[in-house]
């Protein structure tokens, strides 16, 4: 047994080569644990406006820094994600609030949820997209015309609501950028929440041959919007806007006559061809029924905004929010402002491309063109079963 044990042969040390080998393993394990741990971080992480942004709604509602409160101790990357559940936790208690609770006093025509539920409303859709929450979706209203009829104005004062989201910029999808596609079309949508509404404006789309069958290719029951003017005022208004840009164009009375004398009317020119609305409706009747289609009065727009935006928000189905509370009218610009505007604690008018002063007209050219949009118009009252009072 002494012998056998004395040949056993005694334990070599690791060659050099393999402990080096060990090493560099070892060294590659840890930078990998910590690659891990700096990706995981920067992933967790909200970026600080957001974070700022829970802590003030937070310290505003007395939660003594409840967000933040109990996460200075954790890793950085730990204690942004607490911070972002807490927000997430009190979007979702804010909206049970409001769905116990979805006015303070609905007797007064909706007048008091303008200051109730809209406000909180709108703290919490904002707080939820700053999450990152929502998704962008193909519009369910769309305000197809006219021009210079008050659509800028009626998006305006629309975008104030809580539940309604909209694109600031015309996309023109329907009759200019059809060939992009649906899915360009809908990345050019704002983020939005369950029960708010995605919406467009391009006026060029009511005199688009090719725009009805589109939309109804899209989505059926797309809800549509037109607004509405004499259209007398209006031409001349689209004549005023066009002299703005070309000074040098021919006078409004050159443009609107194919001959003087006869004083027959050229429709081949845009700004009186819009004007004859029944004729560009029958077209939208081919795939829409009437009761899909809203027609806004563009002057009742003006001497009455609450009034007309109260029948908008019924036919998109939404609250009553936007009130008489929200306006004020401004002598200069001749048309109502926004006492605040979205996003905004500043009164808001349109811009100077809005109320220019319209160039002189001879009132026989005026009389003219009142007699000829006289049967049209008239076609357009029974079409739309409204008489919009400009005969």
């Amino acid at each position: 047994m002494a012998v056998s044990a004395a040949a056993a042969p005694a334990a070599e040390p690791l060659p050099r080569s393999i402990f080096k080998k060990f090493l560099v393993m070892l060294c590659s394990l840890l930078m990998s644990l910590y690659v891990f741990y700096c990706l995981a971080d920067r992933c967790q992480t909200l970026p600080g406006p957001i974070i700022a942004a829970g802590a003030a709604s937070e310290e505003e509602e007395g939660g003594g820094g409840g967000l933040l409160g109990g996460s200075a101790e954790l890793p950085p990357w730990q204690a942004a994600a607490a911070r972002r559940k807490r927000l997430q936790q009190r979007l979702k208690q804010r909206r049970r609030r409001q769905e116990a609770a979805p006015g303070e006093a609905g007797a007064a025509g909706g007048g008091s949820r303008a200051g109730g539920s809209g406000g909180g409303a709108g703290t919490a859709g904002t707080l939820a997209l700053l999450l990152g929450e929502g998704s962008k979706r193909l519009p369910q209203a769309i305000i197809i015309g006219v021009k210079k009829g008050g659509t800028r104005a009626l998006l305006e004062f629309l975008r104030v609501h809580p539940d309604v989201r909209a694109v600031g910029a015309e996309p023109h999808f329907f009759d200019r950028n059809y060939e992009r596609g649906l899915a360009w079309y809908r990345e050019l949508m704002p983020r939005t929440l369950e029960g708010q509404i995605t919406m467009e404006k391009t006026p060029s789309y009511f005199v688009t041959k090719e725009a009805p069958a589109r939309i109804s290719s899209m989505a059926k029951g797309t809800k549509l919007i037109v607004v509405v003017r004499d259209p007398v005022t209006r031409a001349i208004s689209d004549y005023t806007q066009t002299l703005s840009k070309k000074p040098d164009i021919p006078t409004f009375e050159s443009l609107t006559f194919k001959n003087r004398t006869t004083g027959l009317i050229d429709t081949s020119w845009s700004a009186i061809q819009i004007g004859i609305y029944a004729k560009h409706l029958e077209n939208w009747l081919l795939y829409f029924p009437i009761g899909q289609i809203l027609f806004v009065s563009g002057e009742r727009l003006i001497s009455d905004p609450a009034g007309e935006l109260g029948r908008v928000q019924d036919f998109l189905g939404l609250k009553r929010i936007i009130t008489d509370k929200h306006f004020y009218f401004n002598k200069t610009k001749g048309f109502p402002c926004l006492k605040k505007a979205e996003g905004s604690s500043k009164p808001h008018c349109l811009g100077k491309t809005k109320g220019r002063t319209h160039p002189a007209i001879a009132q026989e050219v005026v009389q003219r063109l009142r007699d000829f949009y006289r049967p049209f118009n008239m076609k357009f009252y029974q079409m739309t079963g409204q008489d919009f009072g400009w005969d």
